[in-house]
C-alpha cells in the first residue's frame, strides 16, 4: 500500500463527514476553512522539509507517488487537508446555532425562576 492510498482512505473519510454536515454551516464558513487549509499546507511544507533536511525522519520512494514541495512528499499534505475537512465537519455537527438559543434563559436569569 502506497502512502497516497493510504491518505486517500483519511481524506475520503473527512470529505463525507465534512459533506454531510456541510448544511449546518455557518455562512463564512468556506472561506473559512480555505484560510485554515491554506496556512496549513504552507506550514506543513516549511516544517517537513526542515524535519527531513535534517535527517528527524525519512520516506522510504518505493511507497512515494513522487511530486514533492520542498522536501515534503505530497502525500503529507492530505492529513492537515483531511484536519481541516474533519475538524468543520465536527464543528458543524456539535456548535450551537442560533435557533438553540431561544430556549436558553435570559442573561442573568435563573431556568427556574419563574
Amino acid at each position: 500500500m502506497t502512502y497516497l492510498m493510504l491518505s486517500a482512505v483519511f481524506v475520503g473519510i473527512a470529505a463525507i463527514v465534512a459533506a454531510l454536515t456541510w448544511r449546518l454551516a455557518p455562512r463564512g464558513h468556506l472561506a473559512a476553512m480555505l484560510i485554515t487549509a491554506a496556512v496549513l499546507v504552507v506550514l506543513t511544507a516549511v516544517f517537513d522539509t526542515v524535519m527531513i533536511a535534517t535527517g528527524l525522519f525519512a520516506y522510504s520512494d518505493e511507497h512515494l507517488s513522487g511530486p514533492r514541495v520542498g522536501l515534503a512528499p505530497i502525500e503529507d499534505f492530505a492529513y492537515p487537508i483531511a484536519g481541516v475537512l474533519l475538524l468543520a465537519g465536527l464543528w458543524n455537527l456539535i456548535a450551537r446555532r442560533p435557533a438553540d438559543t431561544a430556549t436558553m434563559p435570559e442573561k442573568g436569569r435563573r431556568p427556574d425562576a419563574d
